[in-house]
């Protein structure tokens, strides 16, 4: 005898199954990926929300005909925007099938304008209040506030091929976002104050390989891009990194740039830095210009710089309160593999796996978690707030009480002091609390 179940996919998506009432849950499971087209993983739940025992025979699941069961597939990539104050809302996530869906508490970024259009989608950018989504045929399709960038219908018939979005926004009332086409050419749209228009500079993006953002407080905004020959190209708002005129001649075989609110640094080919932008926002390295030679990697809080040099070192610079003063933690800062920035702090994972910090704010000081920090792989960071992974695949949190998506997962999860998350999960801030 067989019973026909009704599957659902979180996208809506749903078909008819029909499956032995003797054979497995995980049977009638393969059945379903197969009959809706979804690759990878998945479990599947009934309509009481309780996971099904894959190893259940489907009567022993108490399935009958007509049931209706969701198959919850893995989560290529979660996406969180959309802050008002401190409280996130909004999030988009990339579902095993390639739809994508988001969800928010208070109504903001709806999809449902352009869900039909969200399929085979490879990857999400998000604005402080808007998406973008890049397709399998190179198309975008954004949503959300059209004036951080969800409306991108004055350039529509020239995303084509993008193989890369960059998004410059923050807490004020505007954002944009700038793609990287198949051919090294950029678009631009959203708010001219924050880039949206890099119509000036047009000509001189040719071989884009890289973009990167600076973005403030202060409702304005700049990008900068590395071109194939080593050269940058920048736009937006001048005071904040939009104009690198000052430097120009200096900037030749960047390898890396990163961006502070209000600044960029450009780390050349042999190990020097040149910094633009807003002096109060560590545009200006000439203090420590002279330490900052073999630098192999950049990081940026708010405010402040961090590079870490050939022997394991640190240098500092910018805002004190944001990390650029890292005297108190000079000394123990040896043997540095890498440093995360956030907010007002840093994270440095030194060679043993241990951890230091320096910054204010509650990232700054991971004095109440230091005897967990062992072992640790990867730090992850958001506004000032740190996640540690540690080779066991656990996660300790500092700073504040975290709310985690873990990209294997659908279900939010809370973790505070002594968290623990699957190997395999990756690590993505969804809220802060």
């Amino acid at each position: 005898m067989s019973i026909c179940v009704d599957v659902h996919l979180l996208s809506g998506k749903r078909a008819a199954v029909e499956v032995e009432a003797e054979a497995s849950v995980e049977s009638l499971k393969r059945r379903a990926q197969s009959a809706l087209a979804v690759p990878g993983t998945g479990r599947l739940l009934n309509s009481s929300g309780e996971v099904l025992d894959g190893a259940q025979m489907v009567t022993e699941a108490e399935l009958r005909s007509g049931d209706v069961v969701t198959l919850h597939v893995t989560l290529n990539q979660v996406v969180q925007i959309a802050r008002h104050g401190s409280h996130c809302h909004a999030f988009a996530a990339i579902l095993g099938d390639g739809s994508a869906v988001t969800w928010h508490s208070d109504g903001g970024c709806d999809s449902s304008a352009v869900q039909e259009q969200l399929r085979d989608v490879q990857q999400i950018q998000a604005s402080h209040s808007a998406f973008a989504a890049i397709l399998g045929d190179g198309s975008v399709v954004t949503w959300g506030s059209a004036r951080y960038g969800g409306d991108s219908s004055a350039v529509q018939e020239q995303l084509r091929d993008v193989q890369q979005i960059q998004v410059s926004s923050d807490f004020a009332d505007r954002g944009a976002f700038a793609a990287i086409l198949g051919d090294g050419s950029v678009v631009t749209w959203g708010s001219a104050r924050y880039g949206g228009d890099s119509s000036a500079v047009q000509e001189q993006l040719r071989d884009v390989q890289q973009i990167q953002v600076s973005s403030d407080f202060a409702d304005r905004g700049a990008f900068a891009a590395i071109l194939g020959d080593g050269s940058v190209v920048t736009w937006g708002d001048a005071y904040f990194g939009g104009d690198s005129s000052a430097v120009q001649d200096q900037l030749r075989d960047v390898q890396q740039i990163q961006a502070s609110s209000g600044a960029f640094a450009a780390m050349l080919g042999d190990g020097s830095v040149v910094t633009w932008g807003f002096a109060e926002c560590n545009g200006d390295s000439s203090a420590v210009q002279e330490q900052l030679r073999d630098v192999q990697q950049i990081q940026a809080s708010y405010r402040a710089f961090a590079a870490i040099l050939g022997d394991g070192s640190v240098v500092t610079w910018g805002a004190a309160p944001f990390g650029g003063d890292s005297s108190a933690v000079q000394e123990q800062l040896r043997d540095v593999q890498q440093i995360q920035g956030s907010g007002s702090a840093f994270a440095a994972i030194l060679i043993n796996g241990s951890v230091v910090t320096w910054g204010d704010g509650g990232g700054g000081d991971c004095r109440a978690v230091q005897d967990q920090l062992r072992d640790v792989q990867q730090i992850q960071g958001y506004q000032g707030y740190f996640a540690a992974i540690r080779s066991d695949g656990s996660v300790v949190t500092w700073g504040a009480r975290i709310q985690i998506a873990i990209a294997d997962s659908h279900r939010q999860k809370s973790i505070s002091s002594r968290p623990s998350a699957p190997k395999t999960g990756k690590v993505l801030y969804s809220c802060l609390l």
